[in-house]
């Protein structure tokens, strides 16, 4: 826009042009790559890499699995709070057997904690899973394995996008669709999220395999 006509004329009778906002995406890790990713991170000893894998298998944000608690856990079941999302809505998370087994592991490491994920009792910083990525040479975000999710779900399931979007617990943008969408899916959401382990294991299957073969 011209700025001469605007200013004094055009800004008296019309509102402000909006600034366009820069998307900024997360670098993430292409999906096909991930179950050898997978091998090398259960390779990698500490509670940051048992972290790491606790929310790659569940697609969680690093607050959330940074700030989870032992007493949110409950017969399979991680109960987020409200007050720790992003949308302000409970969240509930279906547990696969090795998302049990890592926080088993945890607990382990630092019995009286209070957290899913800590040493001597203080939950992990926020760059603690960042340097790992690091010190594996990955030029890619936590945050971006959220979207290697999404992407294998997209391309390689025929689960539903509405169930993908639950297990991503993205806030639903049209409110007559979230007046309709009141149920988290739960059952449905357990199976997709096995189908992920399996996805997520496939390489360790593959390797196993070839070793009875050979």
């Amino acid at each position: 826009m011209n700025p001469a006509p605007w200013r004094g004329h055009l800004q008296t009778i019309l509102p402000a042009p909006k600034r366009m906002m820069e998307v900024r995406h997360h670098s993430a890790l292409a999906y096909r790559a991930l179950p050898e990713f997978l091998i090398r991170l259960r390779n990698t000893d500490g509670v940051v890499a048992l972290a790491l894998e606790f929310a790659i298998l569940n697609a969680s944000r690093t607050g959330e699995v940074l700030g989870g608690l032992r007493s949110e856990v409950d017969d399979g079941i991680w109960t987020i709070s409200a007050s720790r999302m992003k949308a302000r809505k409970e969240h509930r998370v279906p547990l696969t057997s090795r998302s049990s087994e890592i926080l088993a592991i945890a607990k382990v490491m630092d019995e009286g904690s209070q957290y899913l994920f800590s040493r001597n009792g203080k939950p992990l910083s926020n760059m603690a899973m960042p340097k790992l990525l690091r010190r594996l040479n990955q030029n890619i975000t936590v945050h971006g394995f959220r979207s290697t999710f999404r992407d294998w779900v997209s391309e390689e399931t025929e689960h539903s996008p509405e169930v993908a979007e639950m297990a991503l617990a993205h806030t639903i943008k049209n409110k007559v669709e979230a007046a309709y969408r009141r149920k988290d899916l739960l059952d449905r959401r357990r199976i997709l999220m096995h189908d992920w382990l399996d996805f997520c294991n496939s390489q360790q299957f593959n390797n196993v395999t070839t070793l009875l073969a050979a």
